[in-house]
C-alpha cells in the first residue's frame, strides 16, 4: 500500500468535524427561531380571533337582546378578556322623523397582566325609534 491510499483511509481530521458541528448548530438554531416564532404567531392570531368573535357577538346583541339606551356596561369573558360596550346617541341627522341615531362602540381588551396588552374595538351607528 503506498503513501496516497493509506492518506485516502484515514477519515475526517478534527477541525473538519468541529466546523461541521458548528454549521450544524447554527443552522438547527435558527430553525428553531423560526418555529418558535411561528408558534408566537399563532397564539397571538388566536387570541384576536377569540376577541373580533366576542366583540361581533356583543355588537350584535345591543338592541336586540339589549336595550339600544345610552349608557355603558362591561364584564369579563373566559377570565381573561375584558369587555366594555358603550351607547350613546349619535348627532341627530334627521330631525323631523321619529327615528333616533345611537353610535355603539365595543372594546375588548386583554394580555395587561404581562405587560402586553391587546385590545380591538368596533364601533358601528345603529338606529331606534324615539322616545
Amino acid at each position: 500500500m503506498n503513501y496516497q491510499s493509506a492518506k485516502r483511509n484515514q477519515g475526517f481530521s478534527l477541525l473538519e468535524i468541529l466546523v461541521a458541528f458548528t454549521i450544524m448548530a447554527i443552522s438547527l438554531g435558527i430553525v428553531l427561531k423560526i418555529f418558535s416564532s411561528g408558534v408566537n404567531t399563532a397564539v397571538i392570531s388566536e387570541d384576536y380571533t377569540i376577541a373580533t368573535q366576542i366583540a361581533e357577538s356583543l355588537m350584535a346583541k345591543t338592541g336586540v337582546e339589549e336595550p339600544l339606551i345610552s349608557g355603558e356596561t362591561s364584564g369579563t369573558e373566559d377570565d381573561k378578556y375584558q369587555w366594555k360596550v358603550k351607547v350613546e346617541q349619535a348627532n341627530d341627522f334627521v330631525e323631523q322623523s321619529n327615528i333616533e341615531l345611537m353610535d355603539v362602540q365595543v372594546q375588548v381588551q386583554w394580555g395587561n397582566e404581562q405587560g402586553n396588552g391587546r385590545m380591538i374595538e368596533l364601533n358601528t351607528i345603529k338606529a331606534r325609534q324615539k322616545e
